[in-house]
């Protein structure tokens, strides 16, 4: 189709020219955009090659996104690889060579001649952004290394904007500066492992780097970084050196010098940020107006939050926890008194809190927050087991949050016979957006409710939970446990609160038989739907 507006045959059968308008570039740059965003590489690739006007967009376009290296290196000569799986042997150093069709390093045969590189540079200058995945397609030291030494020093794709790297390994640290230029404006690493010590001043030295390289970062986003004193003192420069007035995204797991987080806490225009606290951290004076997601790994207590009573905090939507000492204490008590001070529960959709620790959340301190779409509670289930949870605390729950779509309390349910009864998960349905629960349950009561009626108004008076309504998909059992003369009459009652549901993650495999029935009585009842909305097909099947 995009030919067509390219070229036309005209009544005497000669080519005539493209229309005007395709020679503007911008429309043929949308075009291309629009042609490679829609599945239809093959005829970019074709246009491309037959429309002198359609190259240069349309290989931008094919070329923008890469999710590996191998399709540039592939476009070096096929004699410059070794094929066929041989030992090469290069001075001291043995390298064992495959094809580039496999999913594993590849190593050099030879090194590419100039015109090579040419064609090589030709589609490396149009990628605007790489994510790389070592352990899905590693790439082989000795590979970056003549790619390193060819580019002088310069930057191997010089438009690269986006630099993701997932599964960094000790090996290809040294080559993290191969793929930096000016022009990035988003660093995101993941880091495989451990490093051993003479390893982490390499870490170190080339985040160190960053600020110099890529002077116009707006995101920066580093996992799994190994703790160390001079990996802190590496990531504080960043955010000390760095264009304070464009950095929109920090997300790092290290801690931070005290000169660094003064700063961290004061940009203007910062969206998302993660942060790690260690030891009797205190935060400084918090001002960040255009934050909208946080993530706080904090330590010792929640003393950390008083200083930030009547922060500057305009936007913030979602906030993520993670405790990492047994000290959680009463935490979300801590959490409430520092919101109401801030514009935070008119603002806040999404809220998380994991603890590693046995800890017994206050819930009721989280009824300020009636906009939570997602509220997710992880504590492990011993000595203060979630089962604790009971109607009344979900009822609550429901009722103060009615736009919830994620609730998830506790960890994964234990075998303990408490929890919510059917009055419980009857108010959750009048949330109608509500598809994803985790919560212990009392099976007991969903047995005794298939035998009586399901839909009875709750003891309040008030009207039966809206239940052919409510959204709720996935349900989070877990280990409960279920008798196993029992598991047609839960599935039937689960089917009248939540008559949608399709998915029960569960550990106990007698909740696997409630899951097949739950399935075959939709299926069984869609088919009578289909066959009430035809008649006439209905007579021919009862026929026969």
């Amino acid at each position: 189709m995009g030919s067509q507006f390219l070229t036309r045959i005209g009544s005497r059968g000669l080519l005539e020219p493209m229309h005007a308008c395709l020679n503007v570039d911008e429309i043929v740059r949308l075009l291309a955009c629009e042609l490679v965003a829609s599945g239809g590489k093959g005829s970019a690739v074709a246009l491309a090659c037959c429309c002198k006007n359609f190259e240069d967009p349309g290989l931008d376009a094919l070329w923008e996104a890469q999710d590996q290296l191998r399709p540039l290196l592939k476009s070096l000569p096929e004699d410059v690889w070794d094929d066929d799986g041989r030992v090469i042997v290069s001075g001291s150093t043995t390298f064992h060579s495959f094809s580039l069709n496999h999913l594993i390093g590849q190593t050099f045969k030879r090194i590419p001649t100039k015109a090579g590189w040419a064609r090589f540079q030709k589609y490396a200058r149009r990628i605007r952004t790489l994510k790389l995945n070592l352990l899905s397609f590693p790439l082989l030291p000795d590979v970056l290394s003549v790619l390193q030494h060819r580019t002088l020093n310069t930057p191997l794709l010089p438009g690269l904007k986006v630099f993701v790297c997932r599964e960094t390994t000790v090996a290809f640290v040294p080559f993290i500066s191969l793929f930096l230029s000016q022009r990035i404006t988003t660093i995101d690493i993941g880091f495989a492992g451990l490093f051993p010590n003479p390893h982490i001043l390499t870490v170190a030295s080339i985040i160190d780097t960053f600020p110099t390289i890529c002077p116009n970062l707006q995101q920066i986003s580093l996992n799994a970084l190994p703790r160390d004193p001079v990996v802190t003192t590496a990531v504080s420069e960043i955010l000390l050196a760095c264009n304070r007035n464009t950095l929109q995204r920090f997300d790092v797991d290290s801690p931070l010098t005290e000169a660094a987080r003064e700063v961290l806490y004061r940009l203007p225009n910062l969206s998302e940020l993660r942060s790690v606290l260690e030891g009797p951290t205190l935060l400084p004076s918090v001002s960040l107006p255009n934050l909208v997601k946080m993530y706080i790994v904090h330590p010792h207590g929640h003393e950390w939050l008083q200083r930030s009573y009547g922060a500057a905090l305009n936007k913030l939507t979602s906030v993520t926890f993670c405790a990492t000492s047994p000290q959680v204490g009463n935490f979300l008590e801590a959490f409430e008194g520092f919101a109401l001070a801030t514009s935070i529960p008119t603002t806040l959709s999404i809220f998380k809190v994991f603890s590693r620790h046995p800890w017994n959340p206050n819930y009721s301190s989280l009824l300020a927050f009636k906009q939570l779409r997602e509220l997710r509670i992880g504590n492990p289930c011993h000595f203060s087991c979630s089962s604790t949870i009971d109607d009344d605390i979900v009822i609550n729950l429901a009722r103060a949050m009615p736009k919830l779509e994620i609730l998830r309390l506790g960890s994964t349910p234990c075998g303990t016979p408490t929890g919510v009864t059917v009055k419980g998960l009857i108010e959750l349905a009048r949330c109608i957006d509500l598809y994803t629960l985790r919560v212990h349950i009392r099976v007991d009561s969903l047995v005794q409710a298939a035998v009586g009626e399901v839909a009875a108004s709750p003891s309040d008076g008030g009207p039966a939970a809206p239940r052919e309504e409510c959204a709720l998909m996935s349900l989070d059992v877990g280990n409960t446990f279920i008798p196993e003369e029992s598991t047609l009459t839960v599935a039937l009652a689960l089917l009248r609160i939540f008559p949608r549901i399709s998915e029960i993650g569960y550990t106990n495999p007698e909740w696997g038989r409630v899951e097949d029935t739950i399935k075959l009585s939709q299926r069984l009842s869609n088919r009578i739907d289909a066959l009430a909305c035809s008649p006439s097909k209905a007579s021919h099947d009862m026929s026969k």
